[in-house]
């Protein structure tokens, strides 16, 4: 993990250095100092080396153990949340946040995370705030069982303001090439099950901050006795990760897919993991939202299909399953301590435009 930060002193004189364009070194090493004792925890024993080199090292001698491995990768950010966390000066759970993004999106075929890798850009280089940002990383990739091998910190004086920043990571996986999932393991009949939600987790905040705060005029300070915490508390829950609870229902029971419910909503990405000669119909009254949703949708007059394509609405991720595997997963997600439930089925698609569908009203 580098740094790109200051000269350590203008020289005397006149002649232009890069401390007073606006970058600071020293800073960044600071910063970079103390981040290691977070990233040392998510260590695996394929990881080689430590922080300061250019590249990551990961042992791909172990992947040996495979017959066909085959690599996923993904790459992601948190979107305007960072705003939130910069409003409430609050930095280590967008890290978390950003660990779920990306690994989330990895496990949805199969695959085991394995390592990744962070880009951090700031307008000006905090040291405590970067390492707390590295710390929230560091600690999500604990819970998704993968290893931080490296990153980047980036100081832009004059793109960004003295406290804004953005966070964005890539990540790999591996499955082996006959236990990939997806749409052509699915068949007709198979249960879809949800995985609940955090929260808002880390989508649709733009329409959030919108209605929220230019609409209905509310203060991230503001008590909301709905959440028993503050509406900034709320906005910053992190994010689920359900890595190692997805990898664990691969290991005990039959599953055929996994949809991680990201931008786009429920329906739209369970879609993408549905064959085009099948539908999958899922029920609302099989749950009842959260109320940080009511409240977006009364706030802002929002009408239920425009929050349904744009939040996850109390779902955060789908399994796909056969019917006969249902007791087993719903079992193996409850000894995790992860809340979960039959929300609906996959049925002939027939003469149906698209590949998923929410269909009732949801429970109250």
């Amino acid at each position: 993990m580098s740094a790109e930060s200051s000269e350590r002193a203008p020289h005397a004189g006149t002649g232009a250095s890069y401390a007073a364009a606006g970058v600071d070194i020293e800073a960044g090493d600071r910063a970079v100092e103390l981040m290691k004792e977070w990233v040392k925890k998510t260590q695996r024993p394929e990881v080689l080396g430590g922080l300061g080199g250019f590249a990551g090292l990961f042992d791909a001698s172990a992947l040996k153990r495979y017959e066909r491995p085959l690599l996923a990768s993904a790459t992601d950010g948190v979107g305007t949340k960072v705003d939130i966390a910069r409003q409430m000066g609050v930095y280590d759970s967008i890290g978390h946040d950003l660990v779920a993004m990306v690994m989330d999106d990895i496990v949805v075929c199969g695959a085991e995370p394995l390592f990744m890798t962070d880009y951090i850009c700031v307008g000006k280089v905090h040291p405590e705030r970067v390492a707390a940002i590295v710390k929230g990383i560091a600690e999500g990739c604990v819970l998704a069982g993968c290893a931080l091998v490296g990153g980047e910190t980036a100081e832009h004086p004059g793109l960004l303001g003295p406290d804004d920043f953005d966070v964005a990571g890539a990540g790999t996986g591996v499955v082996e090439a006959d236990r990939l999932l997806g749409a052509d393991r699915i068949r007709s009949g198979d249960a879809v099950i949800a995985m609940a939600s955090s929260g808002l987790h880390s989508n649709g905040y733009s329409l959030v901050r919108h209605v929220l705060f230019d609409r209905a005029g509310m203060s991230l300070d503001q008590q909301v006795e709905e959440f028993g915490r503050t509406l900034g508390e709320e906005l910053l829950e992190p994010t689920k990760i359900y890595s190692l609870d997805c990898l664990a229902l691969t290991r005990t029971t039959e599953v055929h897919a996994f949809s991680h419910i990201t931008g786009g909503g429920l329906a739209a990405n369970l879609a993408r993991v549905v064959p085009d000669s099948l539908h999958a119909v899922v029920d609302r009254a099989t749950w009842a939202p959260g109320a940080v949703f009511d409240l977006v949708g009364a706030a802002g007059q929002v009408e239920r299909l425009e929050l349904e394509k744009t939040l996850n609405m109390g779902v955060g991720m789908m399994a796909v399953v056969p019917e006969e595997s249902v007791d087993v997963a719903l079992a193996t997600l409850a000894d995790r301590g992860v809340d979960a439930w039959v929300a609906g089925a996959v049925v002939e698609r027939g003469d149906r435009a698209t590949g998923a569908e929410l269909v009732g009203t949801y429970a109250k």
